[in-house]
């Protein structure tokens, strides 16, 4: 058997001891199957007095992470810090400056700095490994690297924050509204103190430029994504959505257009029968569309210690077995920019729920607004009658539509004096 691999890890949270507990758990198995011994021998966090649940005495410790980086005892570092800059970044470029490869489980890093950081790696002949940034445990980034390698791809979407996931779910079982599902689910852990990243759609975000990048070999562009997150969703469209057959998903896409590559992170409302609208709870689910194998769907959980200590540990076991591949599948040198289709050259049909006044021409009113917009409507929900001064909801499907015409009929039906309260739109997402 070959020499040991030296690993050095730099965050020391959950994924972190995660890490460190796979690893001192199965060092049999993981030799065997990569042909080398794993063993850490350094490690970096802020706090050495923390007490994390496991045994970190017998590493070298390094207040700096930088200095584990060159720490000559290291064969391989581990990034497990977060934050797209920072620490994190400075970690990654001194590993790569010394020839070491690198593993990361920091989508946001890489978000913003994946292709600059996989040209440095590549120049060096080096790995740098990111399965844990994307999906958690789900394999995706192998999937579509190597195990999809002779597709070209048409789209790739997926579930991918378990924190709006849930919050869904929830919503979706028990009808409550946005603030009582979150409070529960920052109470359970599933949710951060300060929630924005996930549920305003930063998180899948950042996610969805890798696996965009995987998919269509161009450089990872965060600025070219559509984001909107789900605080807007209510308990009475996930009620209209379950009564029109559809559910409500925070849906990560990433697809050709006759205007380039569109990428939009937003909750959509999806075919109820549909095999992604069954991924519930913290669960994650990602779907591939190529031309050979036609459609693929993984799903998994999609964070956590464990889930996402497999997929750094997968990383590991190709350094120390030789096996590489380009970090986005094609050498970062050939990365080609695509043209972005804009949000406003989005087409499809729309859910619009409207509070109005009950009062007769108000729909009238309306209609004129999406005519003058060349808009039609498929579907019109109206249930019941209000007291007078109280709003009553008018819920639309329409037909296939521009975003920039269903923007400005919002924004025209939205000051008519019958409209009580801002129109609310959510998109039909046709899979």
């Amino acid at each position: 058997m070959s020499s040991p691999l030296n690993i050095g890890i730099a965050g020391l949270g959950t994924v972190g001891t995660g890490v460190l507990r796979l690893l001192t758990e199965k060092p049999a198995l993981l030799a065997e199957r990569s042909g080398r011994r794993l063993q850490v021998t350094a490690v970096a966090a802020r706090d050495r007095h923390r007490d994390r649940g496991i045994a970190i005495a017998g590493y070298r410790w390094h207040d700096d992470p930088v200095g584990l980086a060159r720490d000559p005892g290291v064969d391989v570092v581990v990034e497990l810090i977060g934050g797209s800059d920072g620490p994190a970044r400075a970690l990654c470029e001194a590993a790569i400056a010394a020839g070491k490869p690198v593993v990361t489980a920091n989508k946001a890093l890489l978000a913003l700095h994946g292709t600059a950081l996989a040209l440095a790696a590549e120049a060096k002949g080096l790995s740098l490994g990111f399965e844990a940034a994307v999906a958690g445990g789900i394999p995706i980034v192998k999937a579509l690297r190597e195990g999809l390698a002779a597709n070209s791809f048409t789209r790739v979407f997926g579930i991918l924050n378990g924190t709006c996931n849930y919050i869904l779910t929830q919503m979706q079982e028990t009808r409550r509204d946005f603030n009582a599902v979150l409070a529960e689910a920052q109470s359970l852990g599933y949710a951060e103190a300060d929630p924005s990243f996930d549920v305003d759609g930063v998180d899948a975000a950042h996610k969805l430029t890798l696996l965009t990048s995987l998919a269509f070999n161009c450089p990872v562009d965060f600025a070219a994504v559509y984001v909107e997150g789900i605080r807007h969703v209510s308990a009475l469209d996930i009620a209209y959505a379950d009564d029109l057959g559809y559910r409500i998903k925070l849906l990560a896409i990433a697809r050709q257009t006759p205007h380039g590559i569109e990428q939009r992170v937003q909750p959509c409302m999806i075919d109820a029968d549909s095999p992604i609208a069954h991924v519930d709870g913290v669960f994650n689910a990602v779907v591939a569309e190529g031309d050979f194998v036609d459609r693929t769907m993984f799903s998994g959980r999609g964070a956590g210690a464990g889930p996402t200590a497999s997929a750094v540990v997968a990383d590991l076991l190709d350094i120390a077995a030789g096996r590489k591949a380009p970090t986005f599948g094609v050498p970062a040198t050939a990365l080609r920019p695509l043209a972005h289709s804009p949000m406003q050259r989005h087409v499809g049909p729309y859910y619009v729920r409207l509070m109005v006044s009950d009062r007769p021409g108000v729909i009238a009113d309306v209609a004129a607004v999406l005519r003058d917009q060349k808009i039609s409507i498929e579907s019109l929900l109206q249930r019941g009658r209000a007291a007078p001064g109280q709003a009553v909801p008018v819920v639309m499907i329409t037909h296939e539509a521009e975003e920039a015409a269903m923007v400005r009929a919002l924004s025209q039906i939205g000051k008519l004096s019958a409209v009580m309260e801002p129109p609310r739109m959510i998109r039909i997402e046709q899979l």
